[in-house]
């Protein structure tokens, strides 16, 4: 099995815990992710998230196909990173860590996608799945600097 790599990497001007607080909500990932991907959460969420909790929703990844997803995060450790992983949906293999670091002025959110799509689909993975990747984290980059304002380096020299 092929294992293809995503890594992103935000800057914030807010806290570490203003991240995590956000990012770590589920609720919030409909926010963040393109409305045309119809993104619905279709199970109970609790109040905090928490290693074995399962997640299902329904999301248009490609062509407006609906699918059913499934996921489990599998590690926290608050606030500095935890883990998705894929149980069941449209991939063969999701391994997803949200990785949270303190920088001067803000927060560092990076993440790491480890993903392999089924035996039938690879041939598609250059031209349509890894772009669609981009898009989404292109996406989710603009909505959370709308949100919260665009990093800039503080002069750290007196």
């Amino acid at each position: 099995m092929k294992l293809n790599v995503l890594e992103r990497m935000i800057r914030l001007p807010i806290s570490i815990e203003q991240a995590w607080d956000f990012v770590s909500d589920p609720r919030n990932l409909a926010r963040i992710t393109p409305p045309e991907m119809g993104f619905k959460i279709t199970s109970p969420l609790p109040e905090r998230m928490y290693a074995g909790m399962i997640i299902t929703y329904k999301i248009r990844p490609l062509f407006k196909i609906s699918v059913d997803w499934v996921t489990e995060i599998t590690h926290v450790d608050e606030p500095h990173m935890f883990v998705d992983e894929q149980r069941f949906g449209p991939y063969r293999f999701w391994h997803h860590q949200h990785l949270f670091r303190e920088i001067p002025g803000g927060v560092a959110m990076r993440d790491i996608v480890h993903w392999a799509l089924p035996k039938r689909a690879r041939a598609v993975s250059p031209f349509l799945v890894a772009p669609r990747l981009q898009v989404i984290f292109d996406h989710r980059r603009r909505v959370l600097e709308e949100m919260f304002g665009v990093y800039k380096e503080p002069n750290l020299i007196p």
